[in-house]
């Protein structure tokens, strides 16, 4: 089986996925560019009373909301929520700002929500590179951010994430955090350095991917890096093709650790648990108690602290980390990161349904 050296990772992600994830700080500054060529001032400024911002995506194009709330946390001045659905929450009103979020644009969820922003009266956006939903809403005459093609939708992260930090900004929800997007982007570049395909095999994102390889992956997050945790999850489910899960903390200790009593006998479990400093206390202790509880059942705990100063730089250190630890666990079962066809299967099998 392939191993993680450079012309090893190559070779079996022939799409260049890892070379879309080590892109992320390009991203993110392109990303900026991108918003404001959306003139979204013009709408957002004059509108005097804004409600909540509520993000309606799918997968890849969902995240970038909930990463926005782990980047902002107790600075948001009004609510900030992710829709994963068909639905509006029933509380939504005219006074909503509806981002429509979808990479390919076609996201079927993702366009009944904007057709249910749109009745309700509520200010829509959307942030795609075309589909249905540029289509629908040039029609409407609805502002678009528009993405660049070409990448598969979960490596369009910062991309998504700049959107909602820029939106909410705008919608004046919360302060502008630009000056940290751009340190982001900067400590990104070393990070991508340090942890990329020519690195050596004991670097951090090739060690845990080593460590973590056929194992069955429980991740664990609290605060600021739950939303990570699941991102994590995502990314090793779509690049390496294999189950993983996720969980937040202090949450899990009061469920999900009595289910690890008997793990062992199910099946190879693997616990990560991503820290940060800015979580409370007690959580790094119930991290430390919780990874110490379940040792004895698990196949191994590891502990993974975010780098950084601000908050975007710690949140998208341990985004990329998940990322190219998702795609060297491809690699090293010498699986394409990128196709998901289980996804297009399921896709193609709903639209005949559709037809029919």
């Amino acid at each position: 089986m392939p191993g993680l050296a450079r012309e090893q990772i190559e070779a079996v992600d022939r799409d260049g996925f890892v070379g879309d994830v080590l892109a992320m700080p390009q991203h993110l500054e392109d990303a900026l560019w991108r918003v404001e060529s959306a003139s979204l001032d013009r709408i957002l400024g004059a509108s005097d009373d804004l409600g909540p911002l509520l993000v309606c995506g799918m997968g890849g194009s969902a995240i970038g909301a909930d990463l926005a709330g782990a980047v902002l946390g107790e600075r948001l001045l009004r609510p900030l929520g992710t829709v994963r659905g068909y639905e509006l929450p029933m509380w939504a009103s005219p006074t909503s700002v509806v981002l429509c979020a979808s990479y390919s644009g076609n996201t079927e969820e993702t366009l009944a929500c904007y057709e249910a922003a749109g009745a309700l009266g509520a200010l829509r956006i959307a942030v795609t590179t075309g589909g249905r939903l540029a289509a629908a809403a040039r029609h409407d005459g609805v502002p678009v951010i528009p993405l660049p093609a070409g990448l598969q939708p979960r490596a369009a992260v910062a991309y998504m994430l700049v959107a909602v930090l820029e939106v909410a900004a705008l919608s004046r929800i919360a302060l502008h955090v630009k000056t940290e997007i751009d340190a982001a982007a900067s400590s990104l570049v070393d990070l991508a350095a340090a942890w990329g395909p020519g690195a050596d095999t004991d670097s951090l994102a090739k060690r845990i991917a080593q460590r973590v390889n056929k194992t069955c992956v429980c991740v664990y997050g609290a605060g600021p890096t739950a939303p990570i945790a699941r991102r994590w999850k995502t990314q090793i489910n779509e690049n390496a093709k294999v189950p993983a899960f996720w969980a937040e903390l202090p949450e899990a200790d009061h469920n999900e650790i009595a289910g690890w009593e008997h793990a062992s006998a199910l099946g190879s479990f693997m616990a990560v648990f991503l820290e940060d400093s800015d979580q409370h206390p007690r959580v790094r202790q119930r991290t430390e108690l919780t990874a110490s509880l379940i040792e004895p059942q698990a196949a191994g705990t590891l502990r993974v602290e975010s780098q950084g100063v601000n908050r975007v730089e710690r949140v998208l250190s341990l985004v990329l980390l998940g990322d190219l630890v998702s795609a060297y666990l491809a690699v090293l079962s010498d699986t394409d990161p990128s196709p998901v066809r289980m996804i297009e299967r399921l896709k193609d099998e709903l639209s005949r349904e559709e037809v029919a």
